[in-house]
């Protein structure tokens, strides 16, 4: 694999962005039945837990960033997973925050969040990857697959090999995983995450 980093423009990183979104809201409606009490590759997470932040910050807060708007305190304390048919309102909330950055101003300039403020395309690159990488997370413990292209895979790598000490020093990753010579570029993401994809602990498992 070249270490040339994919260019963070609305070009790449919305299909990219789409892409998840579609591939998050298909694995939610799998996981609608699952045990929420369930365990999941995040190790301080159950089901529930996991999928609250993964509602809330690749949905919601993908929606709030692009308008420049802070997540309220209700929506940071409301507990998605408990509401009938939430995968169906994730979805929706999904459609209406990938539309928001459809517009290409939102691409322009900073934007605040926790700690400081960063271009708008570099925390899009950001949100994709916690898409992708909860998404395969919440796949994982509820006995699915996630699937991304190999262009979005790359992004993803990307944002974990260029922020993995950040997110390792605020215990957001594990140490790095090894993998075989033939893995794939987002395996590659998620070990270096400190995720395991080839090992039995975090492979997919049928729920109870």
């Amino acid at each position: 694999m070249d270490n040339e980093r994919a260019p963070l423009t609305i070009t790449g990183l919305h299909p990219a962005m789409t892409e998840c979104a579609a591939e998050a809201a298909r694995v939610a409606r799998g996981a609608a039945s699952a045990r929420l009490d369930g365990p999941t590759p995040c190790a301080d997470w159950d089901v529930r837990a996991l999928v609250n932040h993964w509602v809330l910050y690749t949905s919601h807060g993908l929606e709030h960033r692009a308008l420049r708007r802070p997540i309220p305190d209700e929506l940071a304390a409301r507990d998605f997973a408990a509401a009938p048919g939430w995968p169906d309102a994730y979805a929706e909330q999904l459609d209406r925050a990938v539309a928001a950055w459809s517009d290409p101003s939102v691409w322009e300039g900073e934007v605040d969040f926790v700690g400081g403020a960063m271009p708008a395309p570099e925390l899009a690159s950001m949100i994709v990857k916690e898409t992708a990488v909860h998404g395969w997370d919440v796949a994982a413990a509820t006995g699915q697959e996630f699937h991304v292209s190999d262009a979005t895979a790359r992004i993803v790598f990307d944002v974990v090999d260029t922020h993995g000490e950040l997110y390792r020093r605020y215990d957001g990753f594990a140490a790095p995983v090894a993998v075989p010579q033939d893995a794939t570029v987002f395996q590659r993401a998620l070990a270096l995450s400190g995720r395991d994809p080839f090992g039995p602990a975090h492979r997919p498992r049928a729920t109870d």
